[in-house]
């Protein structure tokens, strides 16, 4: 992409003739990954950031790139680096599963007056992480920071707009040029994620039931079983490229990559010692985010060994 389609929150990819994804810059705004499918006659989002800054962006490259206006906007779970920057579409249709809009509904408002409420802990908070730069030149303390201050510049003018639409299954959106099937096979990374196809072009978002050389986060929430079952029934769809919730775009074998972790690391949680520190599988080790991997062991034994 060209400077025209800059943005410091998320780099813009197109992945095939319809389909853009939105990577997350480790520095800005975004958080996690969102995208961008041109139907024809109508525009779909999935997802919208962690910040109406970014969200903002991706609003303005969606419609510059496509030619008009978005018609469509999809949340793939709660979890708010994926629904923040719904503000931005609040004009627009919001659809996600009713599950989704429920916890949305439900838990995003307290979070939200929250955070809006200690914006200076906040910022002693960013403050404590520039000493600790000091003391050790980190690059990774310096994306936190950036990160931090984009969320920082969110809070005064942060609204929470929830779904306006839901759906159980599966839509089909036709469109002249392809079409997109939102569905969700239920939970599995959060209480219900759903994902977006495009068939004609073997694409897919995944939202977080998919991450690309990092360390899947495992919630209370998770169900490594029912997640792992997912994806082996999205394993058999056809696919070239496929967009996870965070690191760079995929293919199938990403898929089943993940498959393989939660495999091999339930099965570490379940045989190993609660006190035992455990070492990285060499598979794993240059993953990204390599500190979630001892909290993913720590909460499957908990889930089975409650």
């Amino acid at each position: 992409m060209n400077d025209a389609f800059y943005s410091k929150h998320f780099k813009l990819e197109k992945i095939s003739n319809n389909s853009f994804a939105a990577i997350a810059k480790e520095s800005g705004g975004a958080v996690a990954n969102a995208g961008f499918v041109d139907l024809g006659d109508q525009v779909i989002v999935f997802d919208t950031f962690n910040t109406q800054q970014a969200s903002e962006d991706l609003k303005l490259l969606a419609e510059k790139i496509t030619n008009r206006a978005v018609s469509w906007v999809i949340n793939s779970h709660w979890h708010g680096d994926h629904i923040r920057g719904n503000q931005t579409f609040k004009d627009t249709t919001i659809i996600s599963s009713q599950i989704t809009y429920s916890k949305i509904r439900d838990n995003h408002p307290a979070r939200f007056s929250k955070q809006k409420n200690d914006i200076q802990g906040l910022k002693d908070y960013i403050q404590s992480l520039k000493n600790q730069l000091n003391q050790a030149n980190d690059p990774s303390i310096q994306y936190q920071i950036d990160t931090l201050n984009e969320l920082k510049d969110s809070l005064p003018t942060l609204e929470l707009v929830v779904p306006n639409q839901t759906f159980n299954n599966e839509i089909t959106f036709q469109g002249t040029k392809c079409s997109a099937k939102l569905f969700t096979l239920g939970g599995g990374h959060s209480f219900c994620d759903a994902m977006l196809y495009i068939p004609d072009e073997k694409v897919i978002f995944m939202g977080d039931l998919l991450f690309v050389n990092c360390h899947p986060t495992f919630f209370e929430e998770s169900a490594p079983v029912k997640w792992s079952d997912i994806l082996k029934v999205v394993e058999r769809l056809e696919i070239e490229v496929a967009v996870p919730g965070h690191g760079p775009t995929g293919t199938k074998e990403d898929i089943s990559k993940i498959i393989n972790y939660i495999s091999e690391i339930t099965s570490i949680a379940e045989t190993s010692n609660k006190d035992e520190e455990i070492e990285i599988p060499e598979i794993f080790k240059e993953w990204h985010s390599p500190e979630i991997y001892q909290q993913n062991i720590k909460r499957l034994r908990e889930l089975t060994n409650p």
